[in-house]
């Protein structure tokens, strides 16, 4: 190649180089803007509680300070240890991570080096070829008749392409990539508050069985003795038969209660061992239900606060991201895309001249632009798809938005009713313990019946289970508040 042709090739690469970098600038971009949510100013009801509005929320509580009980936070330690979902979560989000970094480096070309290659063309006499593929022998003798090397090469090289993303279609690309590691990373974050949310029900649900357990036992002894009473009473012509199995059934009633629980708390711990990654076992508790409590801050702040705490928001937030970089990609996909390709290295048709040089050297370089013309519309469709989808994305997101501003509603009602329903069960507990105690001192002084001792045990039973599961109903719900803010990740 002479200096004039070296020179009008250089210009034209230069120009291409050139003409690539202005219509990048010029690149249409499908930028992302934040949908415009119609959130309320606060949750219902929260006025009705005093809650202060503020920046801090329960939300923002490490789950190690919003739990106090060691034995809880231990086992929440092994579930975010050993968890088959939570390990499952972290794999995914490993996954994601390699996604992502692979898609940062999209943008730089491709180098592929061939070590050797030979490639062996077998024709028979009657193949038509051109003189470039036509049968190779020196002596000029005639083609075999059958089969017979019609041509060889032997190789080496290095080929280079790169594609200049003009239209920012890699760059969308990337978005697309960081968006799902950003909404993987807050999947895992959703799976992490949900165990922790679902440890501390189970342990709290094993509080709430062994406090019904000492209730059933405590009124299993009482009817025991009141069954001894009755007895004596019998005995001795002032009472009938009538009353001893009256009150009899009453102690099986109590003790009907104590096998029952005891199976449910070994099928609550075995539940609690399963979530914490470990065969069945024991749980080992020290709290009593009544002792059992949390962090009091009760601070929710408003929804829009929520919205940067909570993993579900934030993913479909997140998803609403990725679908509109994919708008980019099948836009910049209807462009014409400019490429450089870049061949050079070693052919012989001969072995004993493959490594030859300079003769056997040879190189290429080819700048093309390519444009789609007619693709039976698969293009268009697949931006207007991508479109539909990014539609579908806020919508999502607004359905998000609104389960999460429900669910808090939801945790903060229950919290404000179950404090009522602690209190009224509390009164409850007091007076039917009077009335055991009055009915007792009434029945030894001829003054009372068997049927009002009985009446009074039976209700105090069940008032005593009921105060345990509302003290139950509220650890419950202030974890559901917890959750439903989005705490717990931390």
């Amino acid at each position: 190649m002479n200096s004039s042709k070296r020179i009008a090739t250089y210009t034209i690469f230069t120009i291409f180089i050139a003409s690539a970098l202005v219509l990048n600038s010029c690149a249409p971009q499908s930028k992302y803007k934040a949908p415009n949510l119609d959130v309320p100013d606060h949750f219902r009801g929260q006025d009705t509680l005093n809650i202060a509005q503020d920046s801090t929320t329960i939300a923002d509580i490490p789950w190690r300070e919003f739990f106090e009980d060691e034995q809880l936070i231990d086992l929440i330690d092994k579930g975010l240890a050993h968890n088959f979902d939570m390990l499952t979560a972290i794999k995914n989000l490993d996954i994601a991570n390699q996604r992502a970094k692979q898609a940062k480096v999209e943008w730089l070309p491709s180098l592929d080096l061939a070590l050797g290659s030979v490639n062996y063309q077998f024709r028979s006499k009657n193949y038509y070829g051109s003189p470039s593929s036509s049968y190779y022998n020196h002596k000029g003798e005639e083609a075999p008749e059958n089969m017979f090397v019609n041509s060889v090469q032997y190789g080496s090289g290095l080929s280079f392409s790169w594609e200049l993303d003009i239209w920012g279609k890699i760059k969308s690309k990337n978005k697309v990539a960081l968006a799902d590691y950003l909404k993987t990373a807050e999947a895992t974050k959703a799976v992490q508050t949900r165990l922790i949310a679902s440890i501390a029900e189970g342990y709290y649900n094993l509080l709430l069985l062994d406090a019904q357990m000492e209730v059933a036992q405590t009124n299993y002894d009482l009817t025991k003795n009141t069954l001894k009473i009755v007895e004596l009473q019998r005995d001795a012509g002032q009472i009938t038969s009538l009353a001893i199995q009256q009150t009899k059934n009453q102690m099986l009633v109590a003790k009907a209660l104590i096998p029952s629980l005891k199976q449910q708390i070994a099928n609550q711990e075995n539940a609690l061992s399963l979530l914490t990654g470990q065969l069945p076992t024991d749980i080992q508790r020290e709290t009593k239900l009544a002792e059992a409590n949390t962090n009091e801050i009760l601070a929710t702040s408003v929804p829009l606060h929520m919205l940067s705490m909570r993993p579900d928001v934030k993913s479909a937030e997140l998803n609403l991201q990725a679908k509109n970089a994919l708008v980019g990609v099948a836009q910049a996909s209807r462009y014409p895309s400019l490429s450089i390709d870049l061949t050079g290295g070693l052919n012989s048709v001969l072995t004993r001249n493959w490594f030859d040089i300079p003769g056997s050297l040879f190189g290429g370089i080819i700048a093309k632009a390519t444009n789609p013309i007619f693709n039976k519309r698969k293009l268009k469709t697949n931006f207007e798809v991508a479109k539909i989808d990014r539609e579908k994305a806020e919508i999502d997101l607004q359905r998000t938005v609104y389960t999460a501003i429900t669910e808090v509603t939801d945790a903060l009602m229950n919290l404000k009713t179950v404090d009522e329903q602690i209190e009224i069960a509390a009164e409850q507990v007091t007076t039917s313990r009077l009335g055991v105690k009055q009915s007792n001192l009434l029945f030894n002084s001829g003054y009372a019946t068997y049927i009002e001792v009985i009446n009074a045990q039976k209700n105090l039973l069940d008032s005593e289970l009921n105060l345990n599961k509302f003290r139950q109903a509220k650890l419950i719900s202030r974890i559901n508040l917890y959750k439903t803010l989005g705490g717990g990740w931390k």
